[in-house]
């Protein structure tokens, strides 16, 4: 094999498994075209995914909502997936980890011409955490802003599906960027509630008690599960609720979950510095470290020795 192909990921796609240079979709594709697709992401510990069942349960829900079959089920994907990791482990570095995507599109848009009855599109693929990138946010907390554009409301597409529709949330990452470059955004909902970010969710500590948005509005993501089941396991009460802005500005702390970040600190909401700004608060440092001791590694630590 090329030189250049054994330094190249692996990635799998419909039944094979090919160079990430090599691996081409139908331009009528209906991912691509319509964003027709669901999608879960994971991540490694040493080399090992994190509750891959987990996510892949949840992918297989989000076909089932959007009436896809891939011809796979939760075994197959799992195996897939670790195959993947296997197969790209020795481009990763000694102190890093791999995001792992799953995605499935409906596949080729052909009537009746090429590609009709292809069926679904199965895609899955790795790449190494952004862990210099967001080494800073363990030391100085995220800044979250909420922007005017909000969320896509249940009604219209229910947020438990993880689907390639993806420009609400983008449209509101832009319009935060462009007054904060590095916040993270946090929507409303249509009734001025908070929701959740670009695949994140927010929770907020008031008096040692923990609350965060319901799961009727949000992607209740794995990592959110993972917290408030840490909550539980730590003696600290935890409720979802309604949350208005008022509420995090008003917070004596405040934290961010998602697959890669795991449990971070934020710093400021809107501006405004959290509680008495310390990063993290006294709550939020207790489940770190009882998260760390779940996926048994120190992935605070792994950020921050990237920090530049």
């Amino acid at each position: 094999m090329n030189d250049n192909l054994l330094n190249e990921r692996v990635v799998y796609l419909n039944g094979e498994y090919v160079p990430e240079s090599r691996a081409t979709i139908p331009i009528s594709d209906r991912g691509f075209i319509y964003g027709d697709a669901v999608f879960d992401t994971a991540r490694t510990f040493g080399g090992k995914i994190y509750r891959l069942e987990e996510h892949v349960e949840r992918l297989m829900r989000s076909l089932r909502y959007v009436q896809i079959d891939p011809g796979l089920g939760v075994a197959e994907f799992c195996a897939i997936a670790n195959e993947v990791v296997s197969r790209n482990a020795h481009l990763l570095g000694p102190t890093d980890d791999y995001w792992v995507f799953l995605r499935v599109t409906r596949g080729p848009n052909y009537p009746d011409g090429p590609g009709a009855g292809a069926g679904p599109t199965v895609i899955v693929t790795c790449v190494p955490l952004p862990l210099a990138k967001r080494a800073p946010l363990f030391r100085d907390g995220i800044d979250v802003v909420v922007p005017a554009t909000g969320r896509t409301p249940p009604e219209a597409l229910n947020p438990a599906a993880k689907t390639h529709n993806y420009l609400n949330l983008i449209v509101a990452g832009l319009e935060t960027q462009t007054s904060s470059p590095d916040a993270w955004p946090v929507l409303l909902d249509t009734r001025g509630f908070l929701t959740e970010g670009s695949g994140s969710n927010i929770f907020l500590v008031h008096d040692g008690k923990v609350r965060t948005p319901k799961a009727q509005y949000v992607l209740a993501g794995v990592s959110r599960a993972v917290a408030m089941d840490l909550c539980r396991d730590q003696g600290i009460e935890i409720q979802e609720d309604d949350l208005a802005p008022f509420d995090a500005a008003t917070a004596d702390e405040a934290f961010i979950t998602s697959t890669s970040l795991c449990l971070c600190p934020m710093g400021h909401f809107n501006g405004a510095a959290i509680g008495d700004g310390s990063v993290p608060g006294p709550v939020t440092a207790k489940l770190m470290e009882a998260y760390r001791a779940e996926v048994g590694a120190d992935y605070v630590e792994q950020y921050l020795s990237h920090l530049s």
